[in-house]
């Protein structure tokens, strides 16, 4: 049975009690292994020298995205394009609360900076995932919304980038993002909870990091870590 009643409940669960590493491990122990994006995209706040983004002691809130995917395909454009961003603008105005703006396929450009961060937060978004760059780095930080993503590049992306599709399927390194899976990341990483499967994964997720709590008091008082594996059944 859910801990949670609502979905605002059990994003607020899992940014407070969970962190990626136990729940890849669930995911790996039910057969999913290929839900992790690649170890470059982390999080825009951890990147940058820390008197950058410690501001009214309110940087934990940049290093967690917990939400429901909106995955956007972008591509290169070389030459002026017939639109400029493509449907961007389309894509950030039909955000919902509680989703994340998760967007892959072009890598020539910044694929997000300050208006796109105040667009999304308008919308209720409660973070983007990049596949790729970001820029306008301190307006975007002092917005206090978690960005995801592989660096910093001021390139604009209106003549280089354009969003060709939304709320479509994607892939980003191993990982196919559909439209309404959970998006999950944090300092170790990002990683993709298929819908199907997420009530018992963060359940199962919930139940591990207890044990882990456990453990780690049980070796801190002198258990050899052989006993405790043995005990608790987690490493």
């Amino acid at each position: 049975m859910a801990l949670w009643q609502n979905d605002e409940e059990m994003f607020a669960l899992m940014k407070e009690r969970l962190y990626t590493p136990v729940v890849g491990d669930i995911l790996d122990q039910m057969g999913y292994r290929h839900q992790f994006l690649p170890a470059p995209i982390r999080p825009l706040v951890s990147q940058v020298p820390v008197s950058f983004y410690v501001q009214d002691g309110q940087p934990n809130n940049r290093l967690k995205v917990a939400g429901f995917a909106c995955p956007v395909l972008e591509n290169d454009v070389y030459g002026e394009p017939k639109k400029p961003f493509g449907f961007m603008t389309e894509a950030l105005d039909q955000l919902k609360p509680n989703e994340v703006y998760i967007a892959t396929g072009a890598h020539h450009s910044a694929l997000w900076g300050e208006l796109l961060t105040a667009s999304a937060k308008a919308r209720g978004a409660v973070g983007a995932v990049l596949d790729g760059y970001t820029r306008d780095t301190p307006q975007v930080l002092e917005q206090n919304f978690p960005v995801f993503c592989t660096g910093t590049w001021a390139q604009d992306s209106s003549v280089r980038t354009y969003v060709f599709d939304y709320r479509c399927d994607i892939e980003i390194g191993q990982v196919t993002v559909h439209n309404g899976d959970i998006v999950f990341g944090d300092v170790d990483g990002v990683l993709v909870i298929p819908r199907e499967i997420m009530e018992e994964v963060i359940n199962l997720a919930l139940i591990k990091a207890s044990k882990e709590k456990t453990m780690r008091k049980a070796v801190e008082g002198g258990m050899l870590v052989t006993e405790a594996f043995a005990k608790f059944g987690v490493l």
